[in-house]
């Protein structure tokens, strides 16, 4: 099952942790999240990748306009342990252009 496994907040970022295949149904759960996090004028996310190591063409595009409601507020969005299939369609696609990528949590919250 697909689903957010933890919310967390770190230094300046909300850090979202999933599971399973990110999908429309993740992508929509992930999407509200952000919104109701930007009404509380909190723009900068990590969305730590490790546990969902498959992302569909839909679940891509709500990152997208993720990506989109977060530059309209100065924002960011910042991925983390990406499988390597996840990073090669994410770079093709070019969506690693508008946000930073880490191997690690680490790595990302000390950015």
């Amino acid at each position: 099952m697909s689903k957010i496994i933890s919310t967390e907040e770190h230094n300046n970022f909300v850090v979202v942790k999933t599971e399973g295949y990110f999908n429309k149904d993740l992508g929509e759960l992930v999407i509200s999240l952000v919104e109701e996090n930007v009404k509380e004028n909190k723009y900068h996310f990590i969305l730590d990748l490790e546990q969902s190591k498959i992302v569909n063409s839909i679940g891509a595009s709500i990152l997208i306009e993720v990506i989109e409601i977060l530059q309209e507020k100065d924002g960011s969005l910042s991925l983390c342990h990406m499988a390597p299939i996840i990073e090669k369609t994410f770079s093709i696609m070019g969506l690693t252009k508008y946000c930073n990528t880490f191997k690690s949590l680490e790595e990302a919250v000390a950015q």
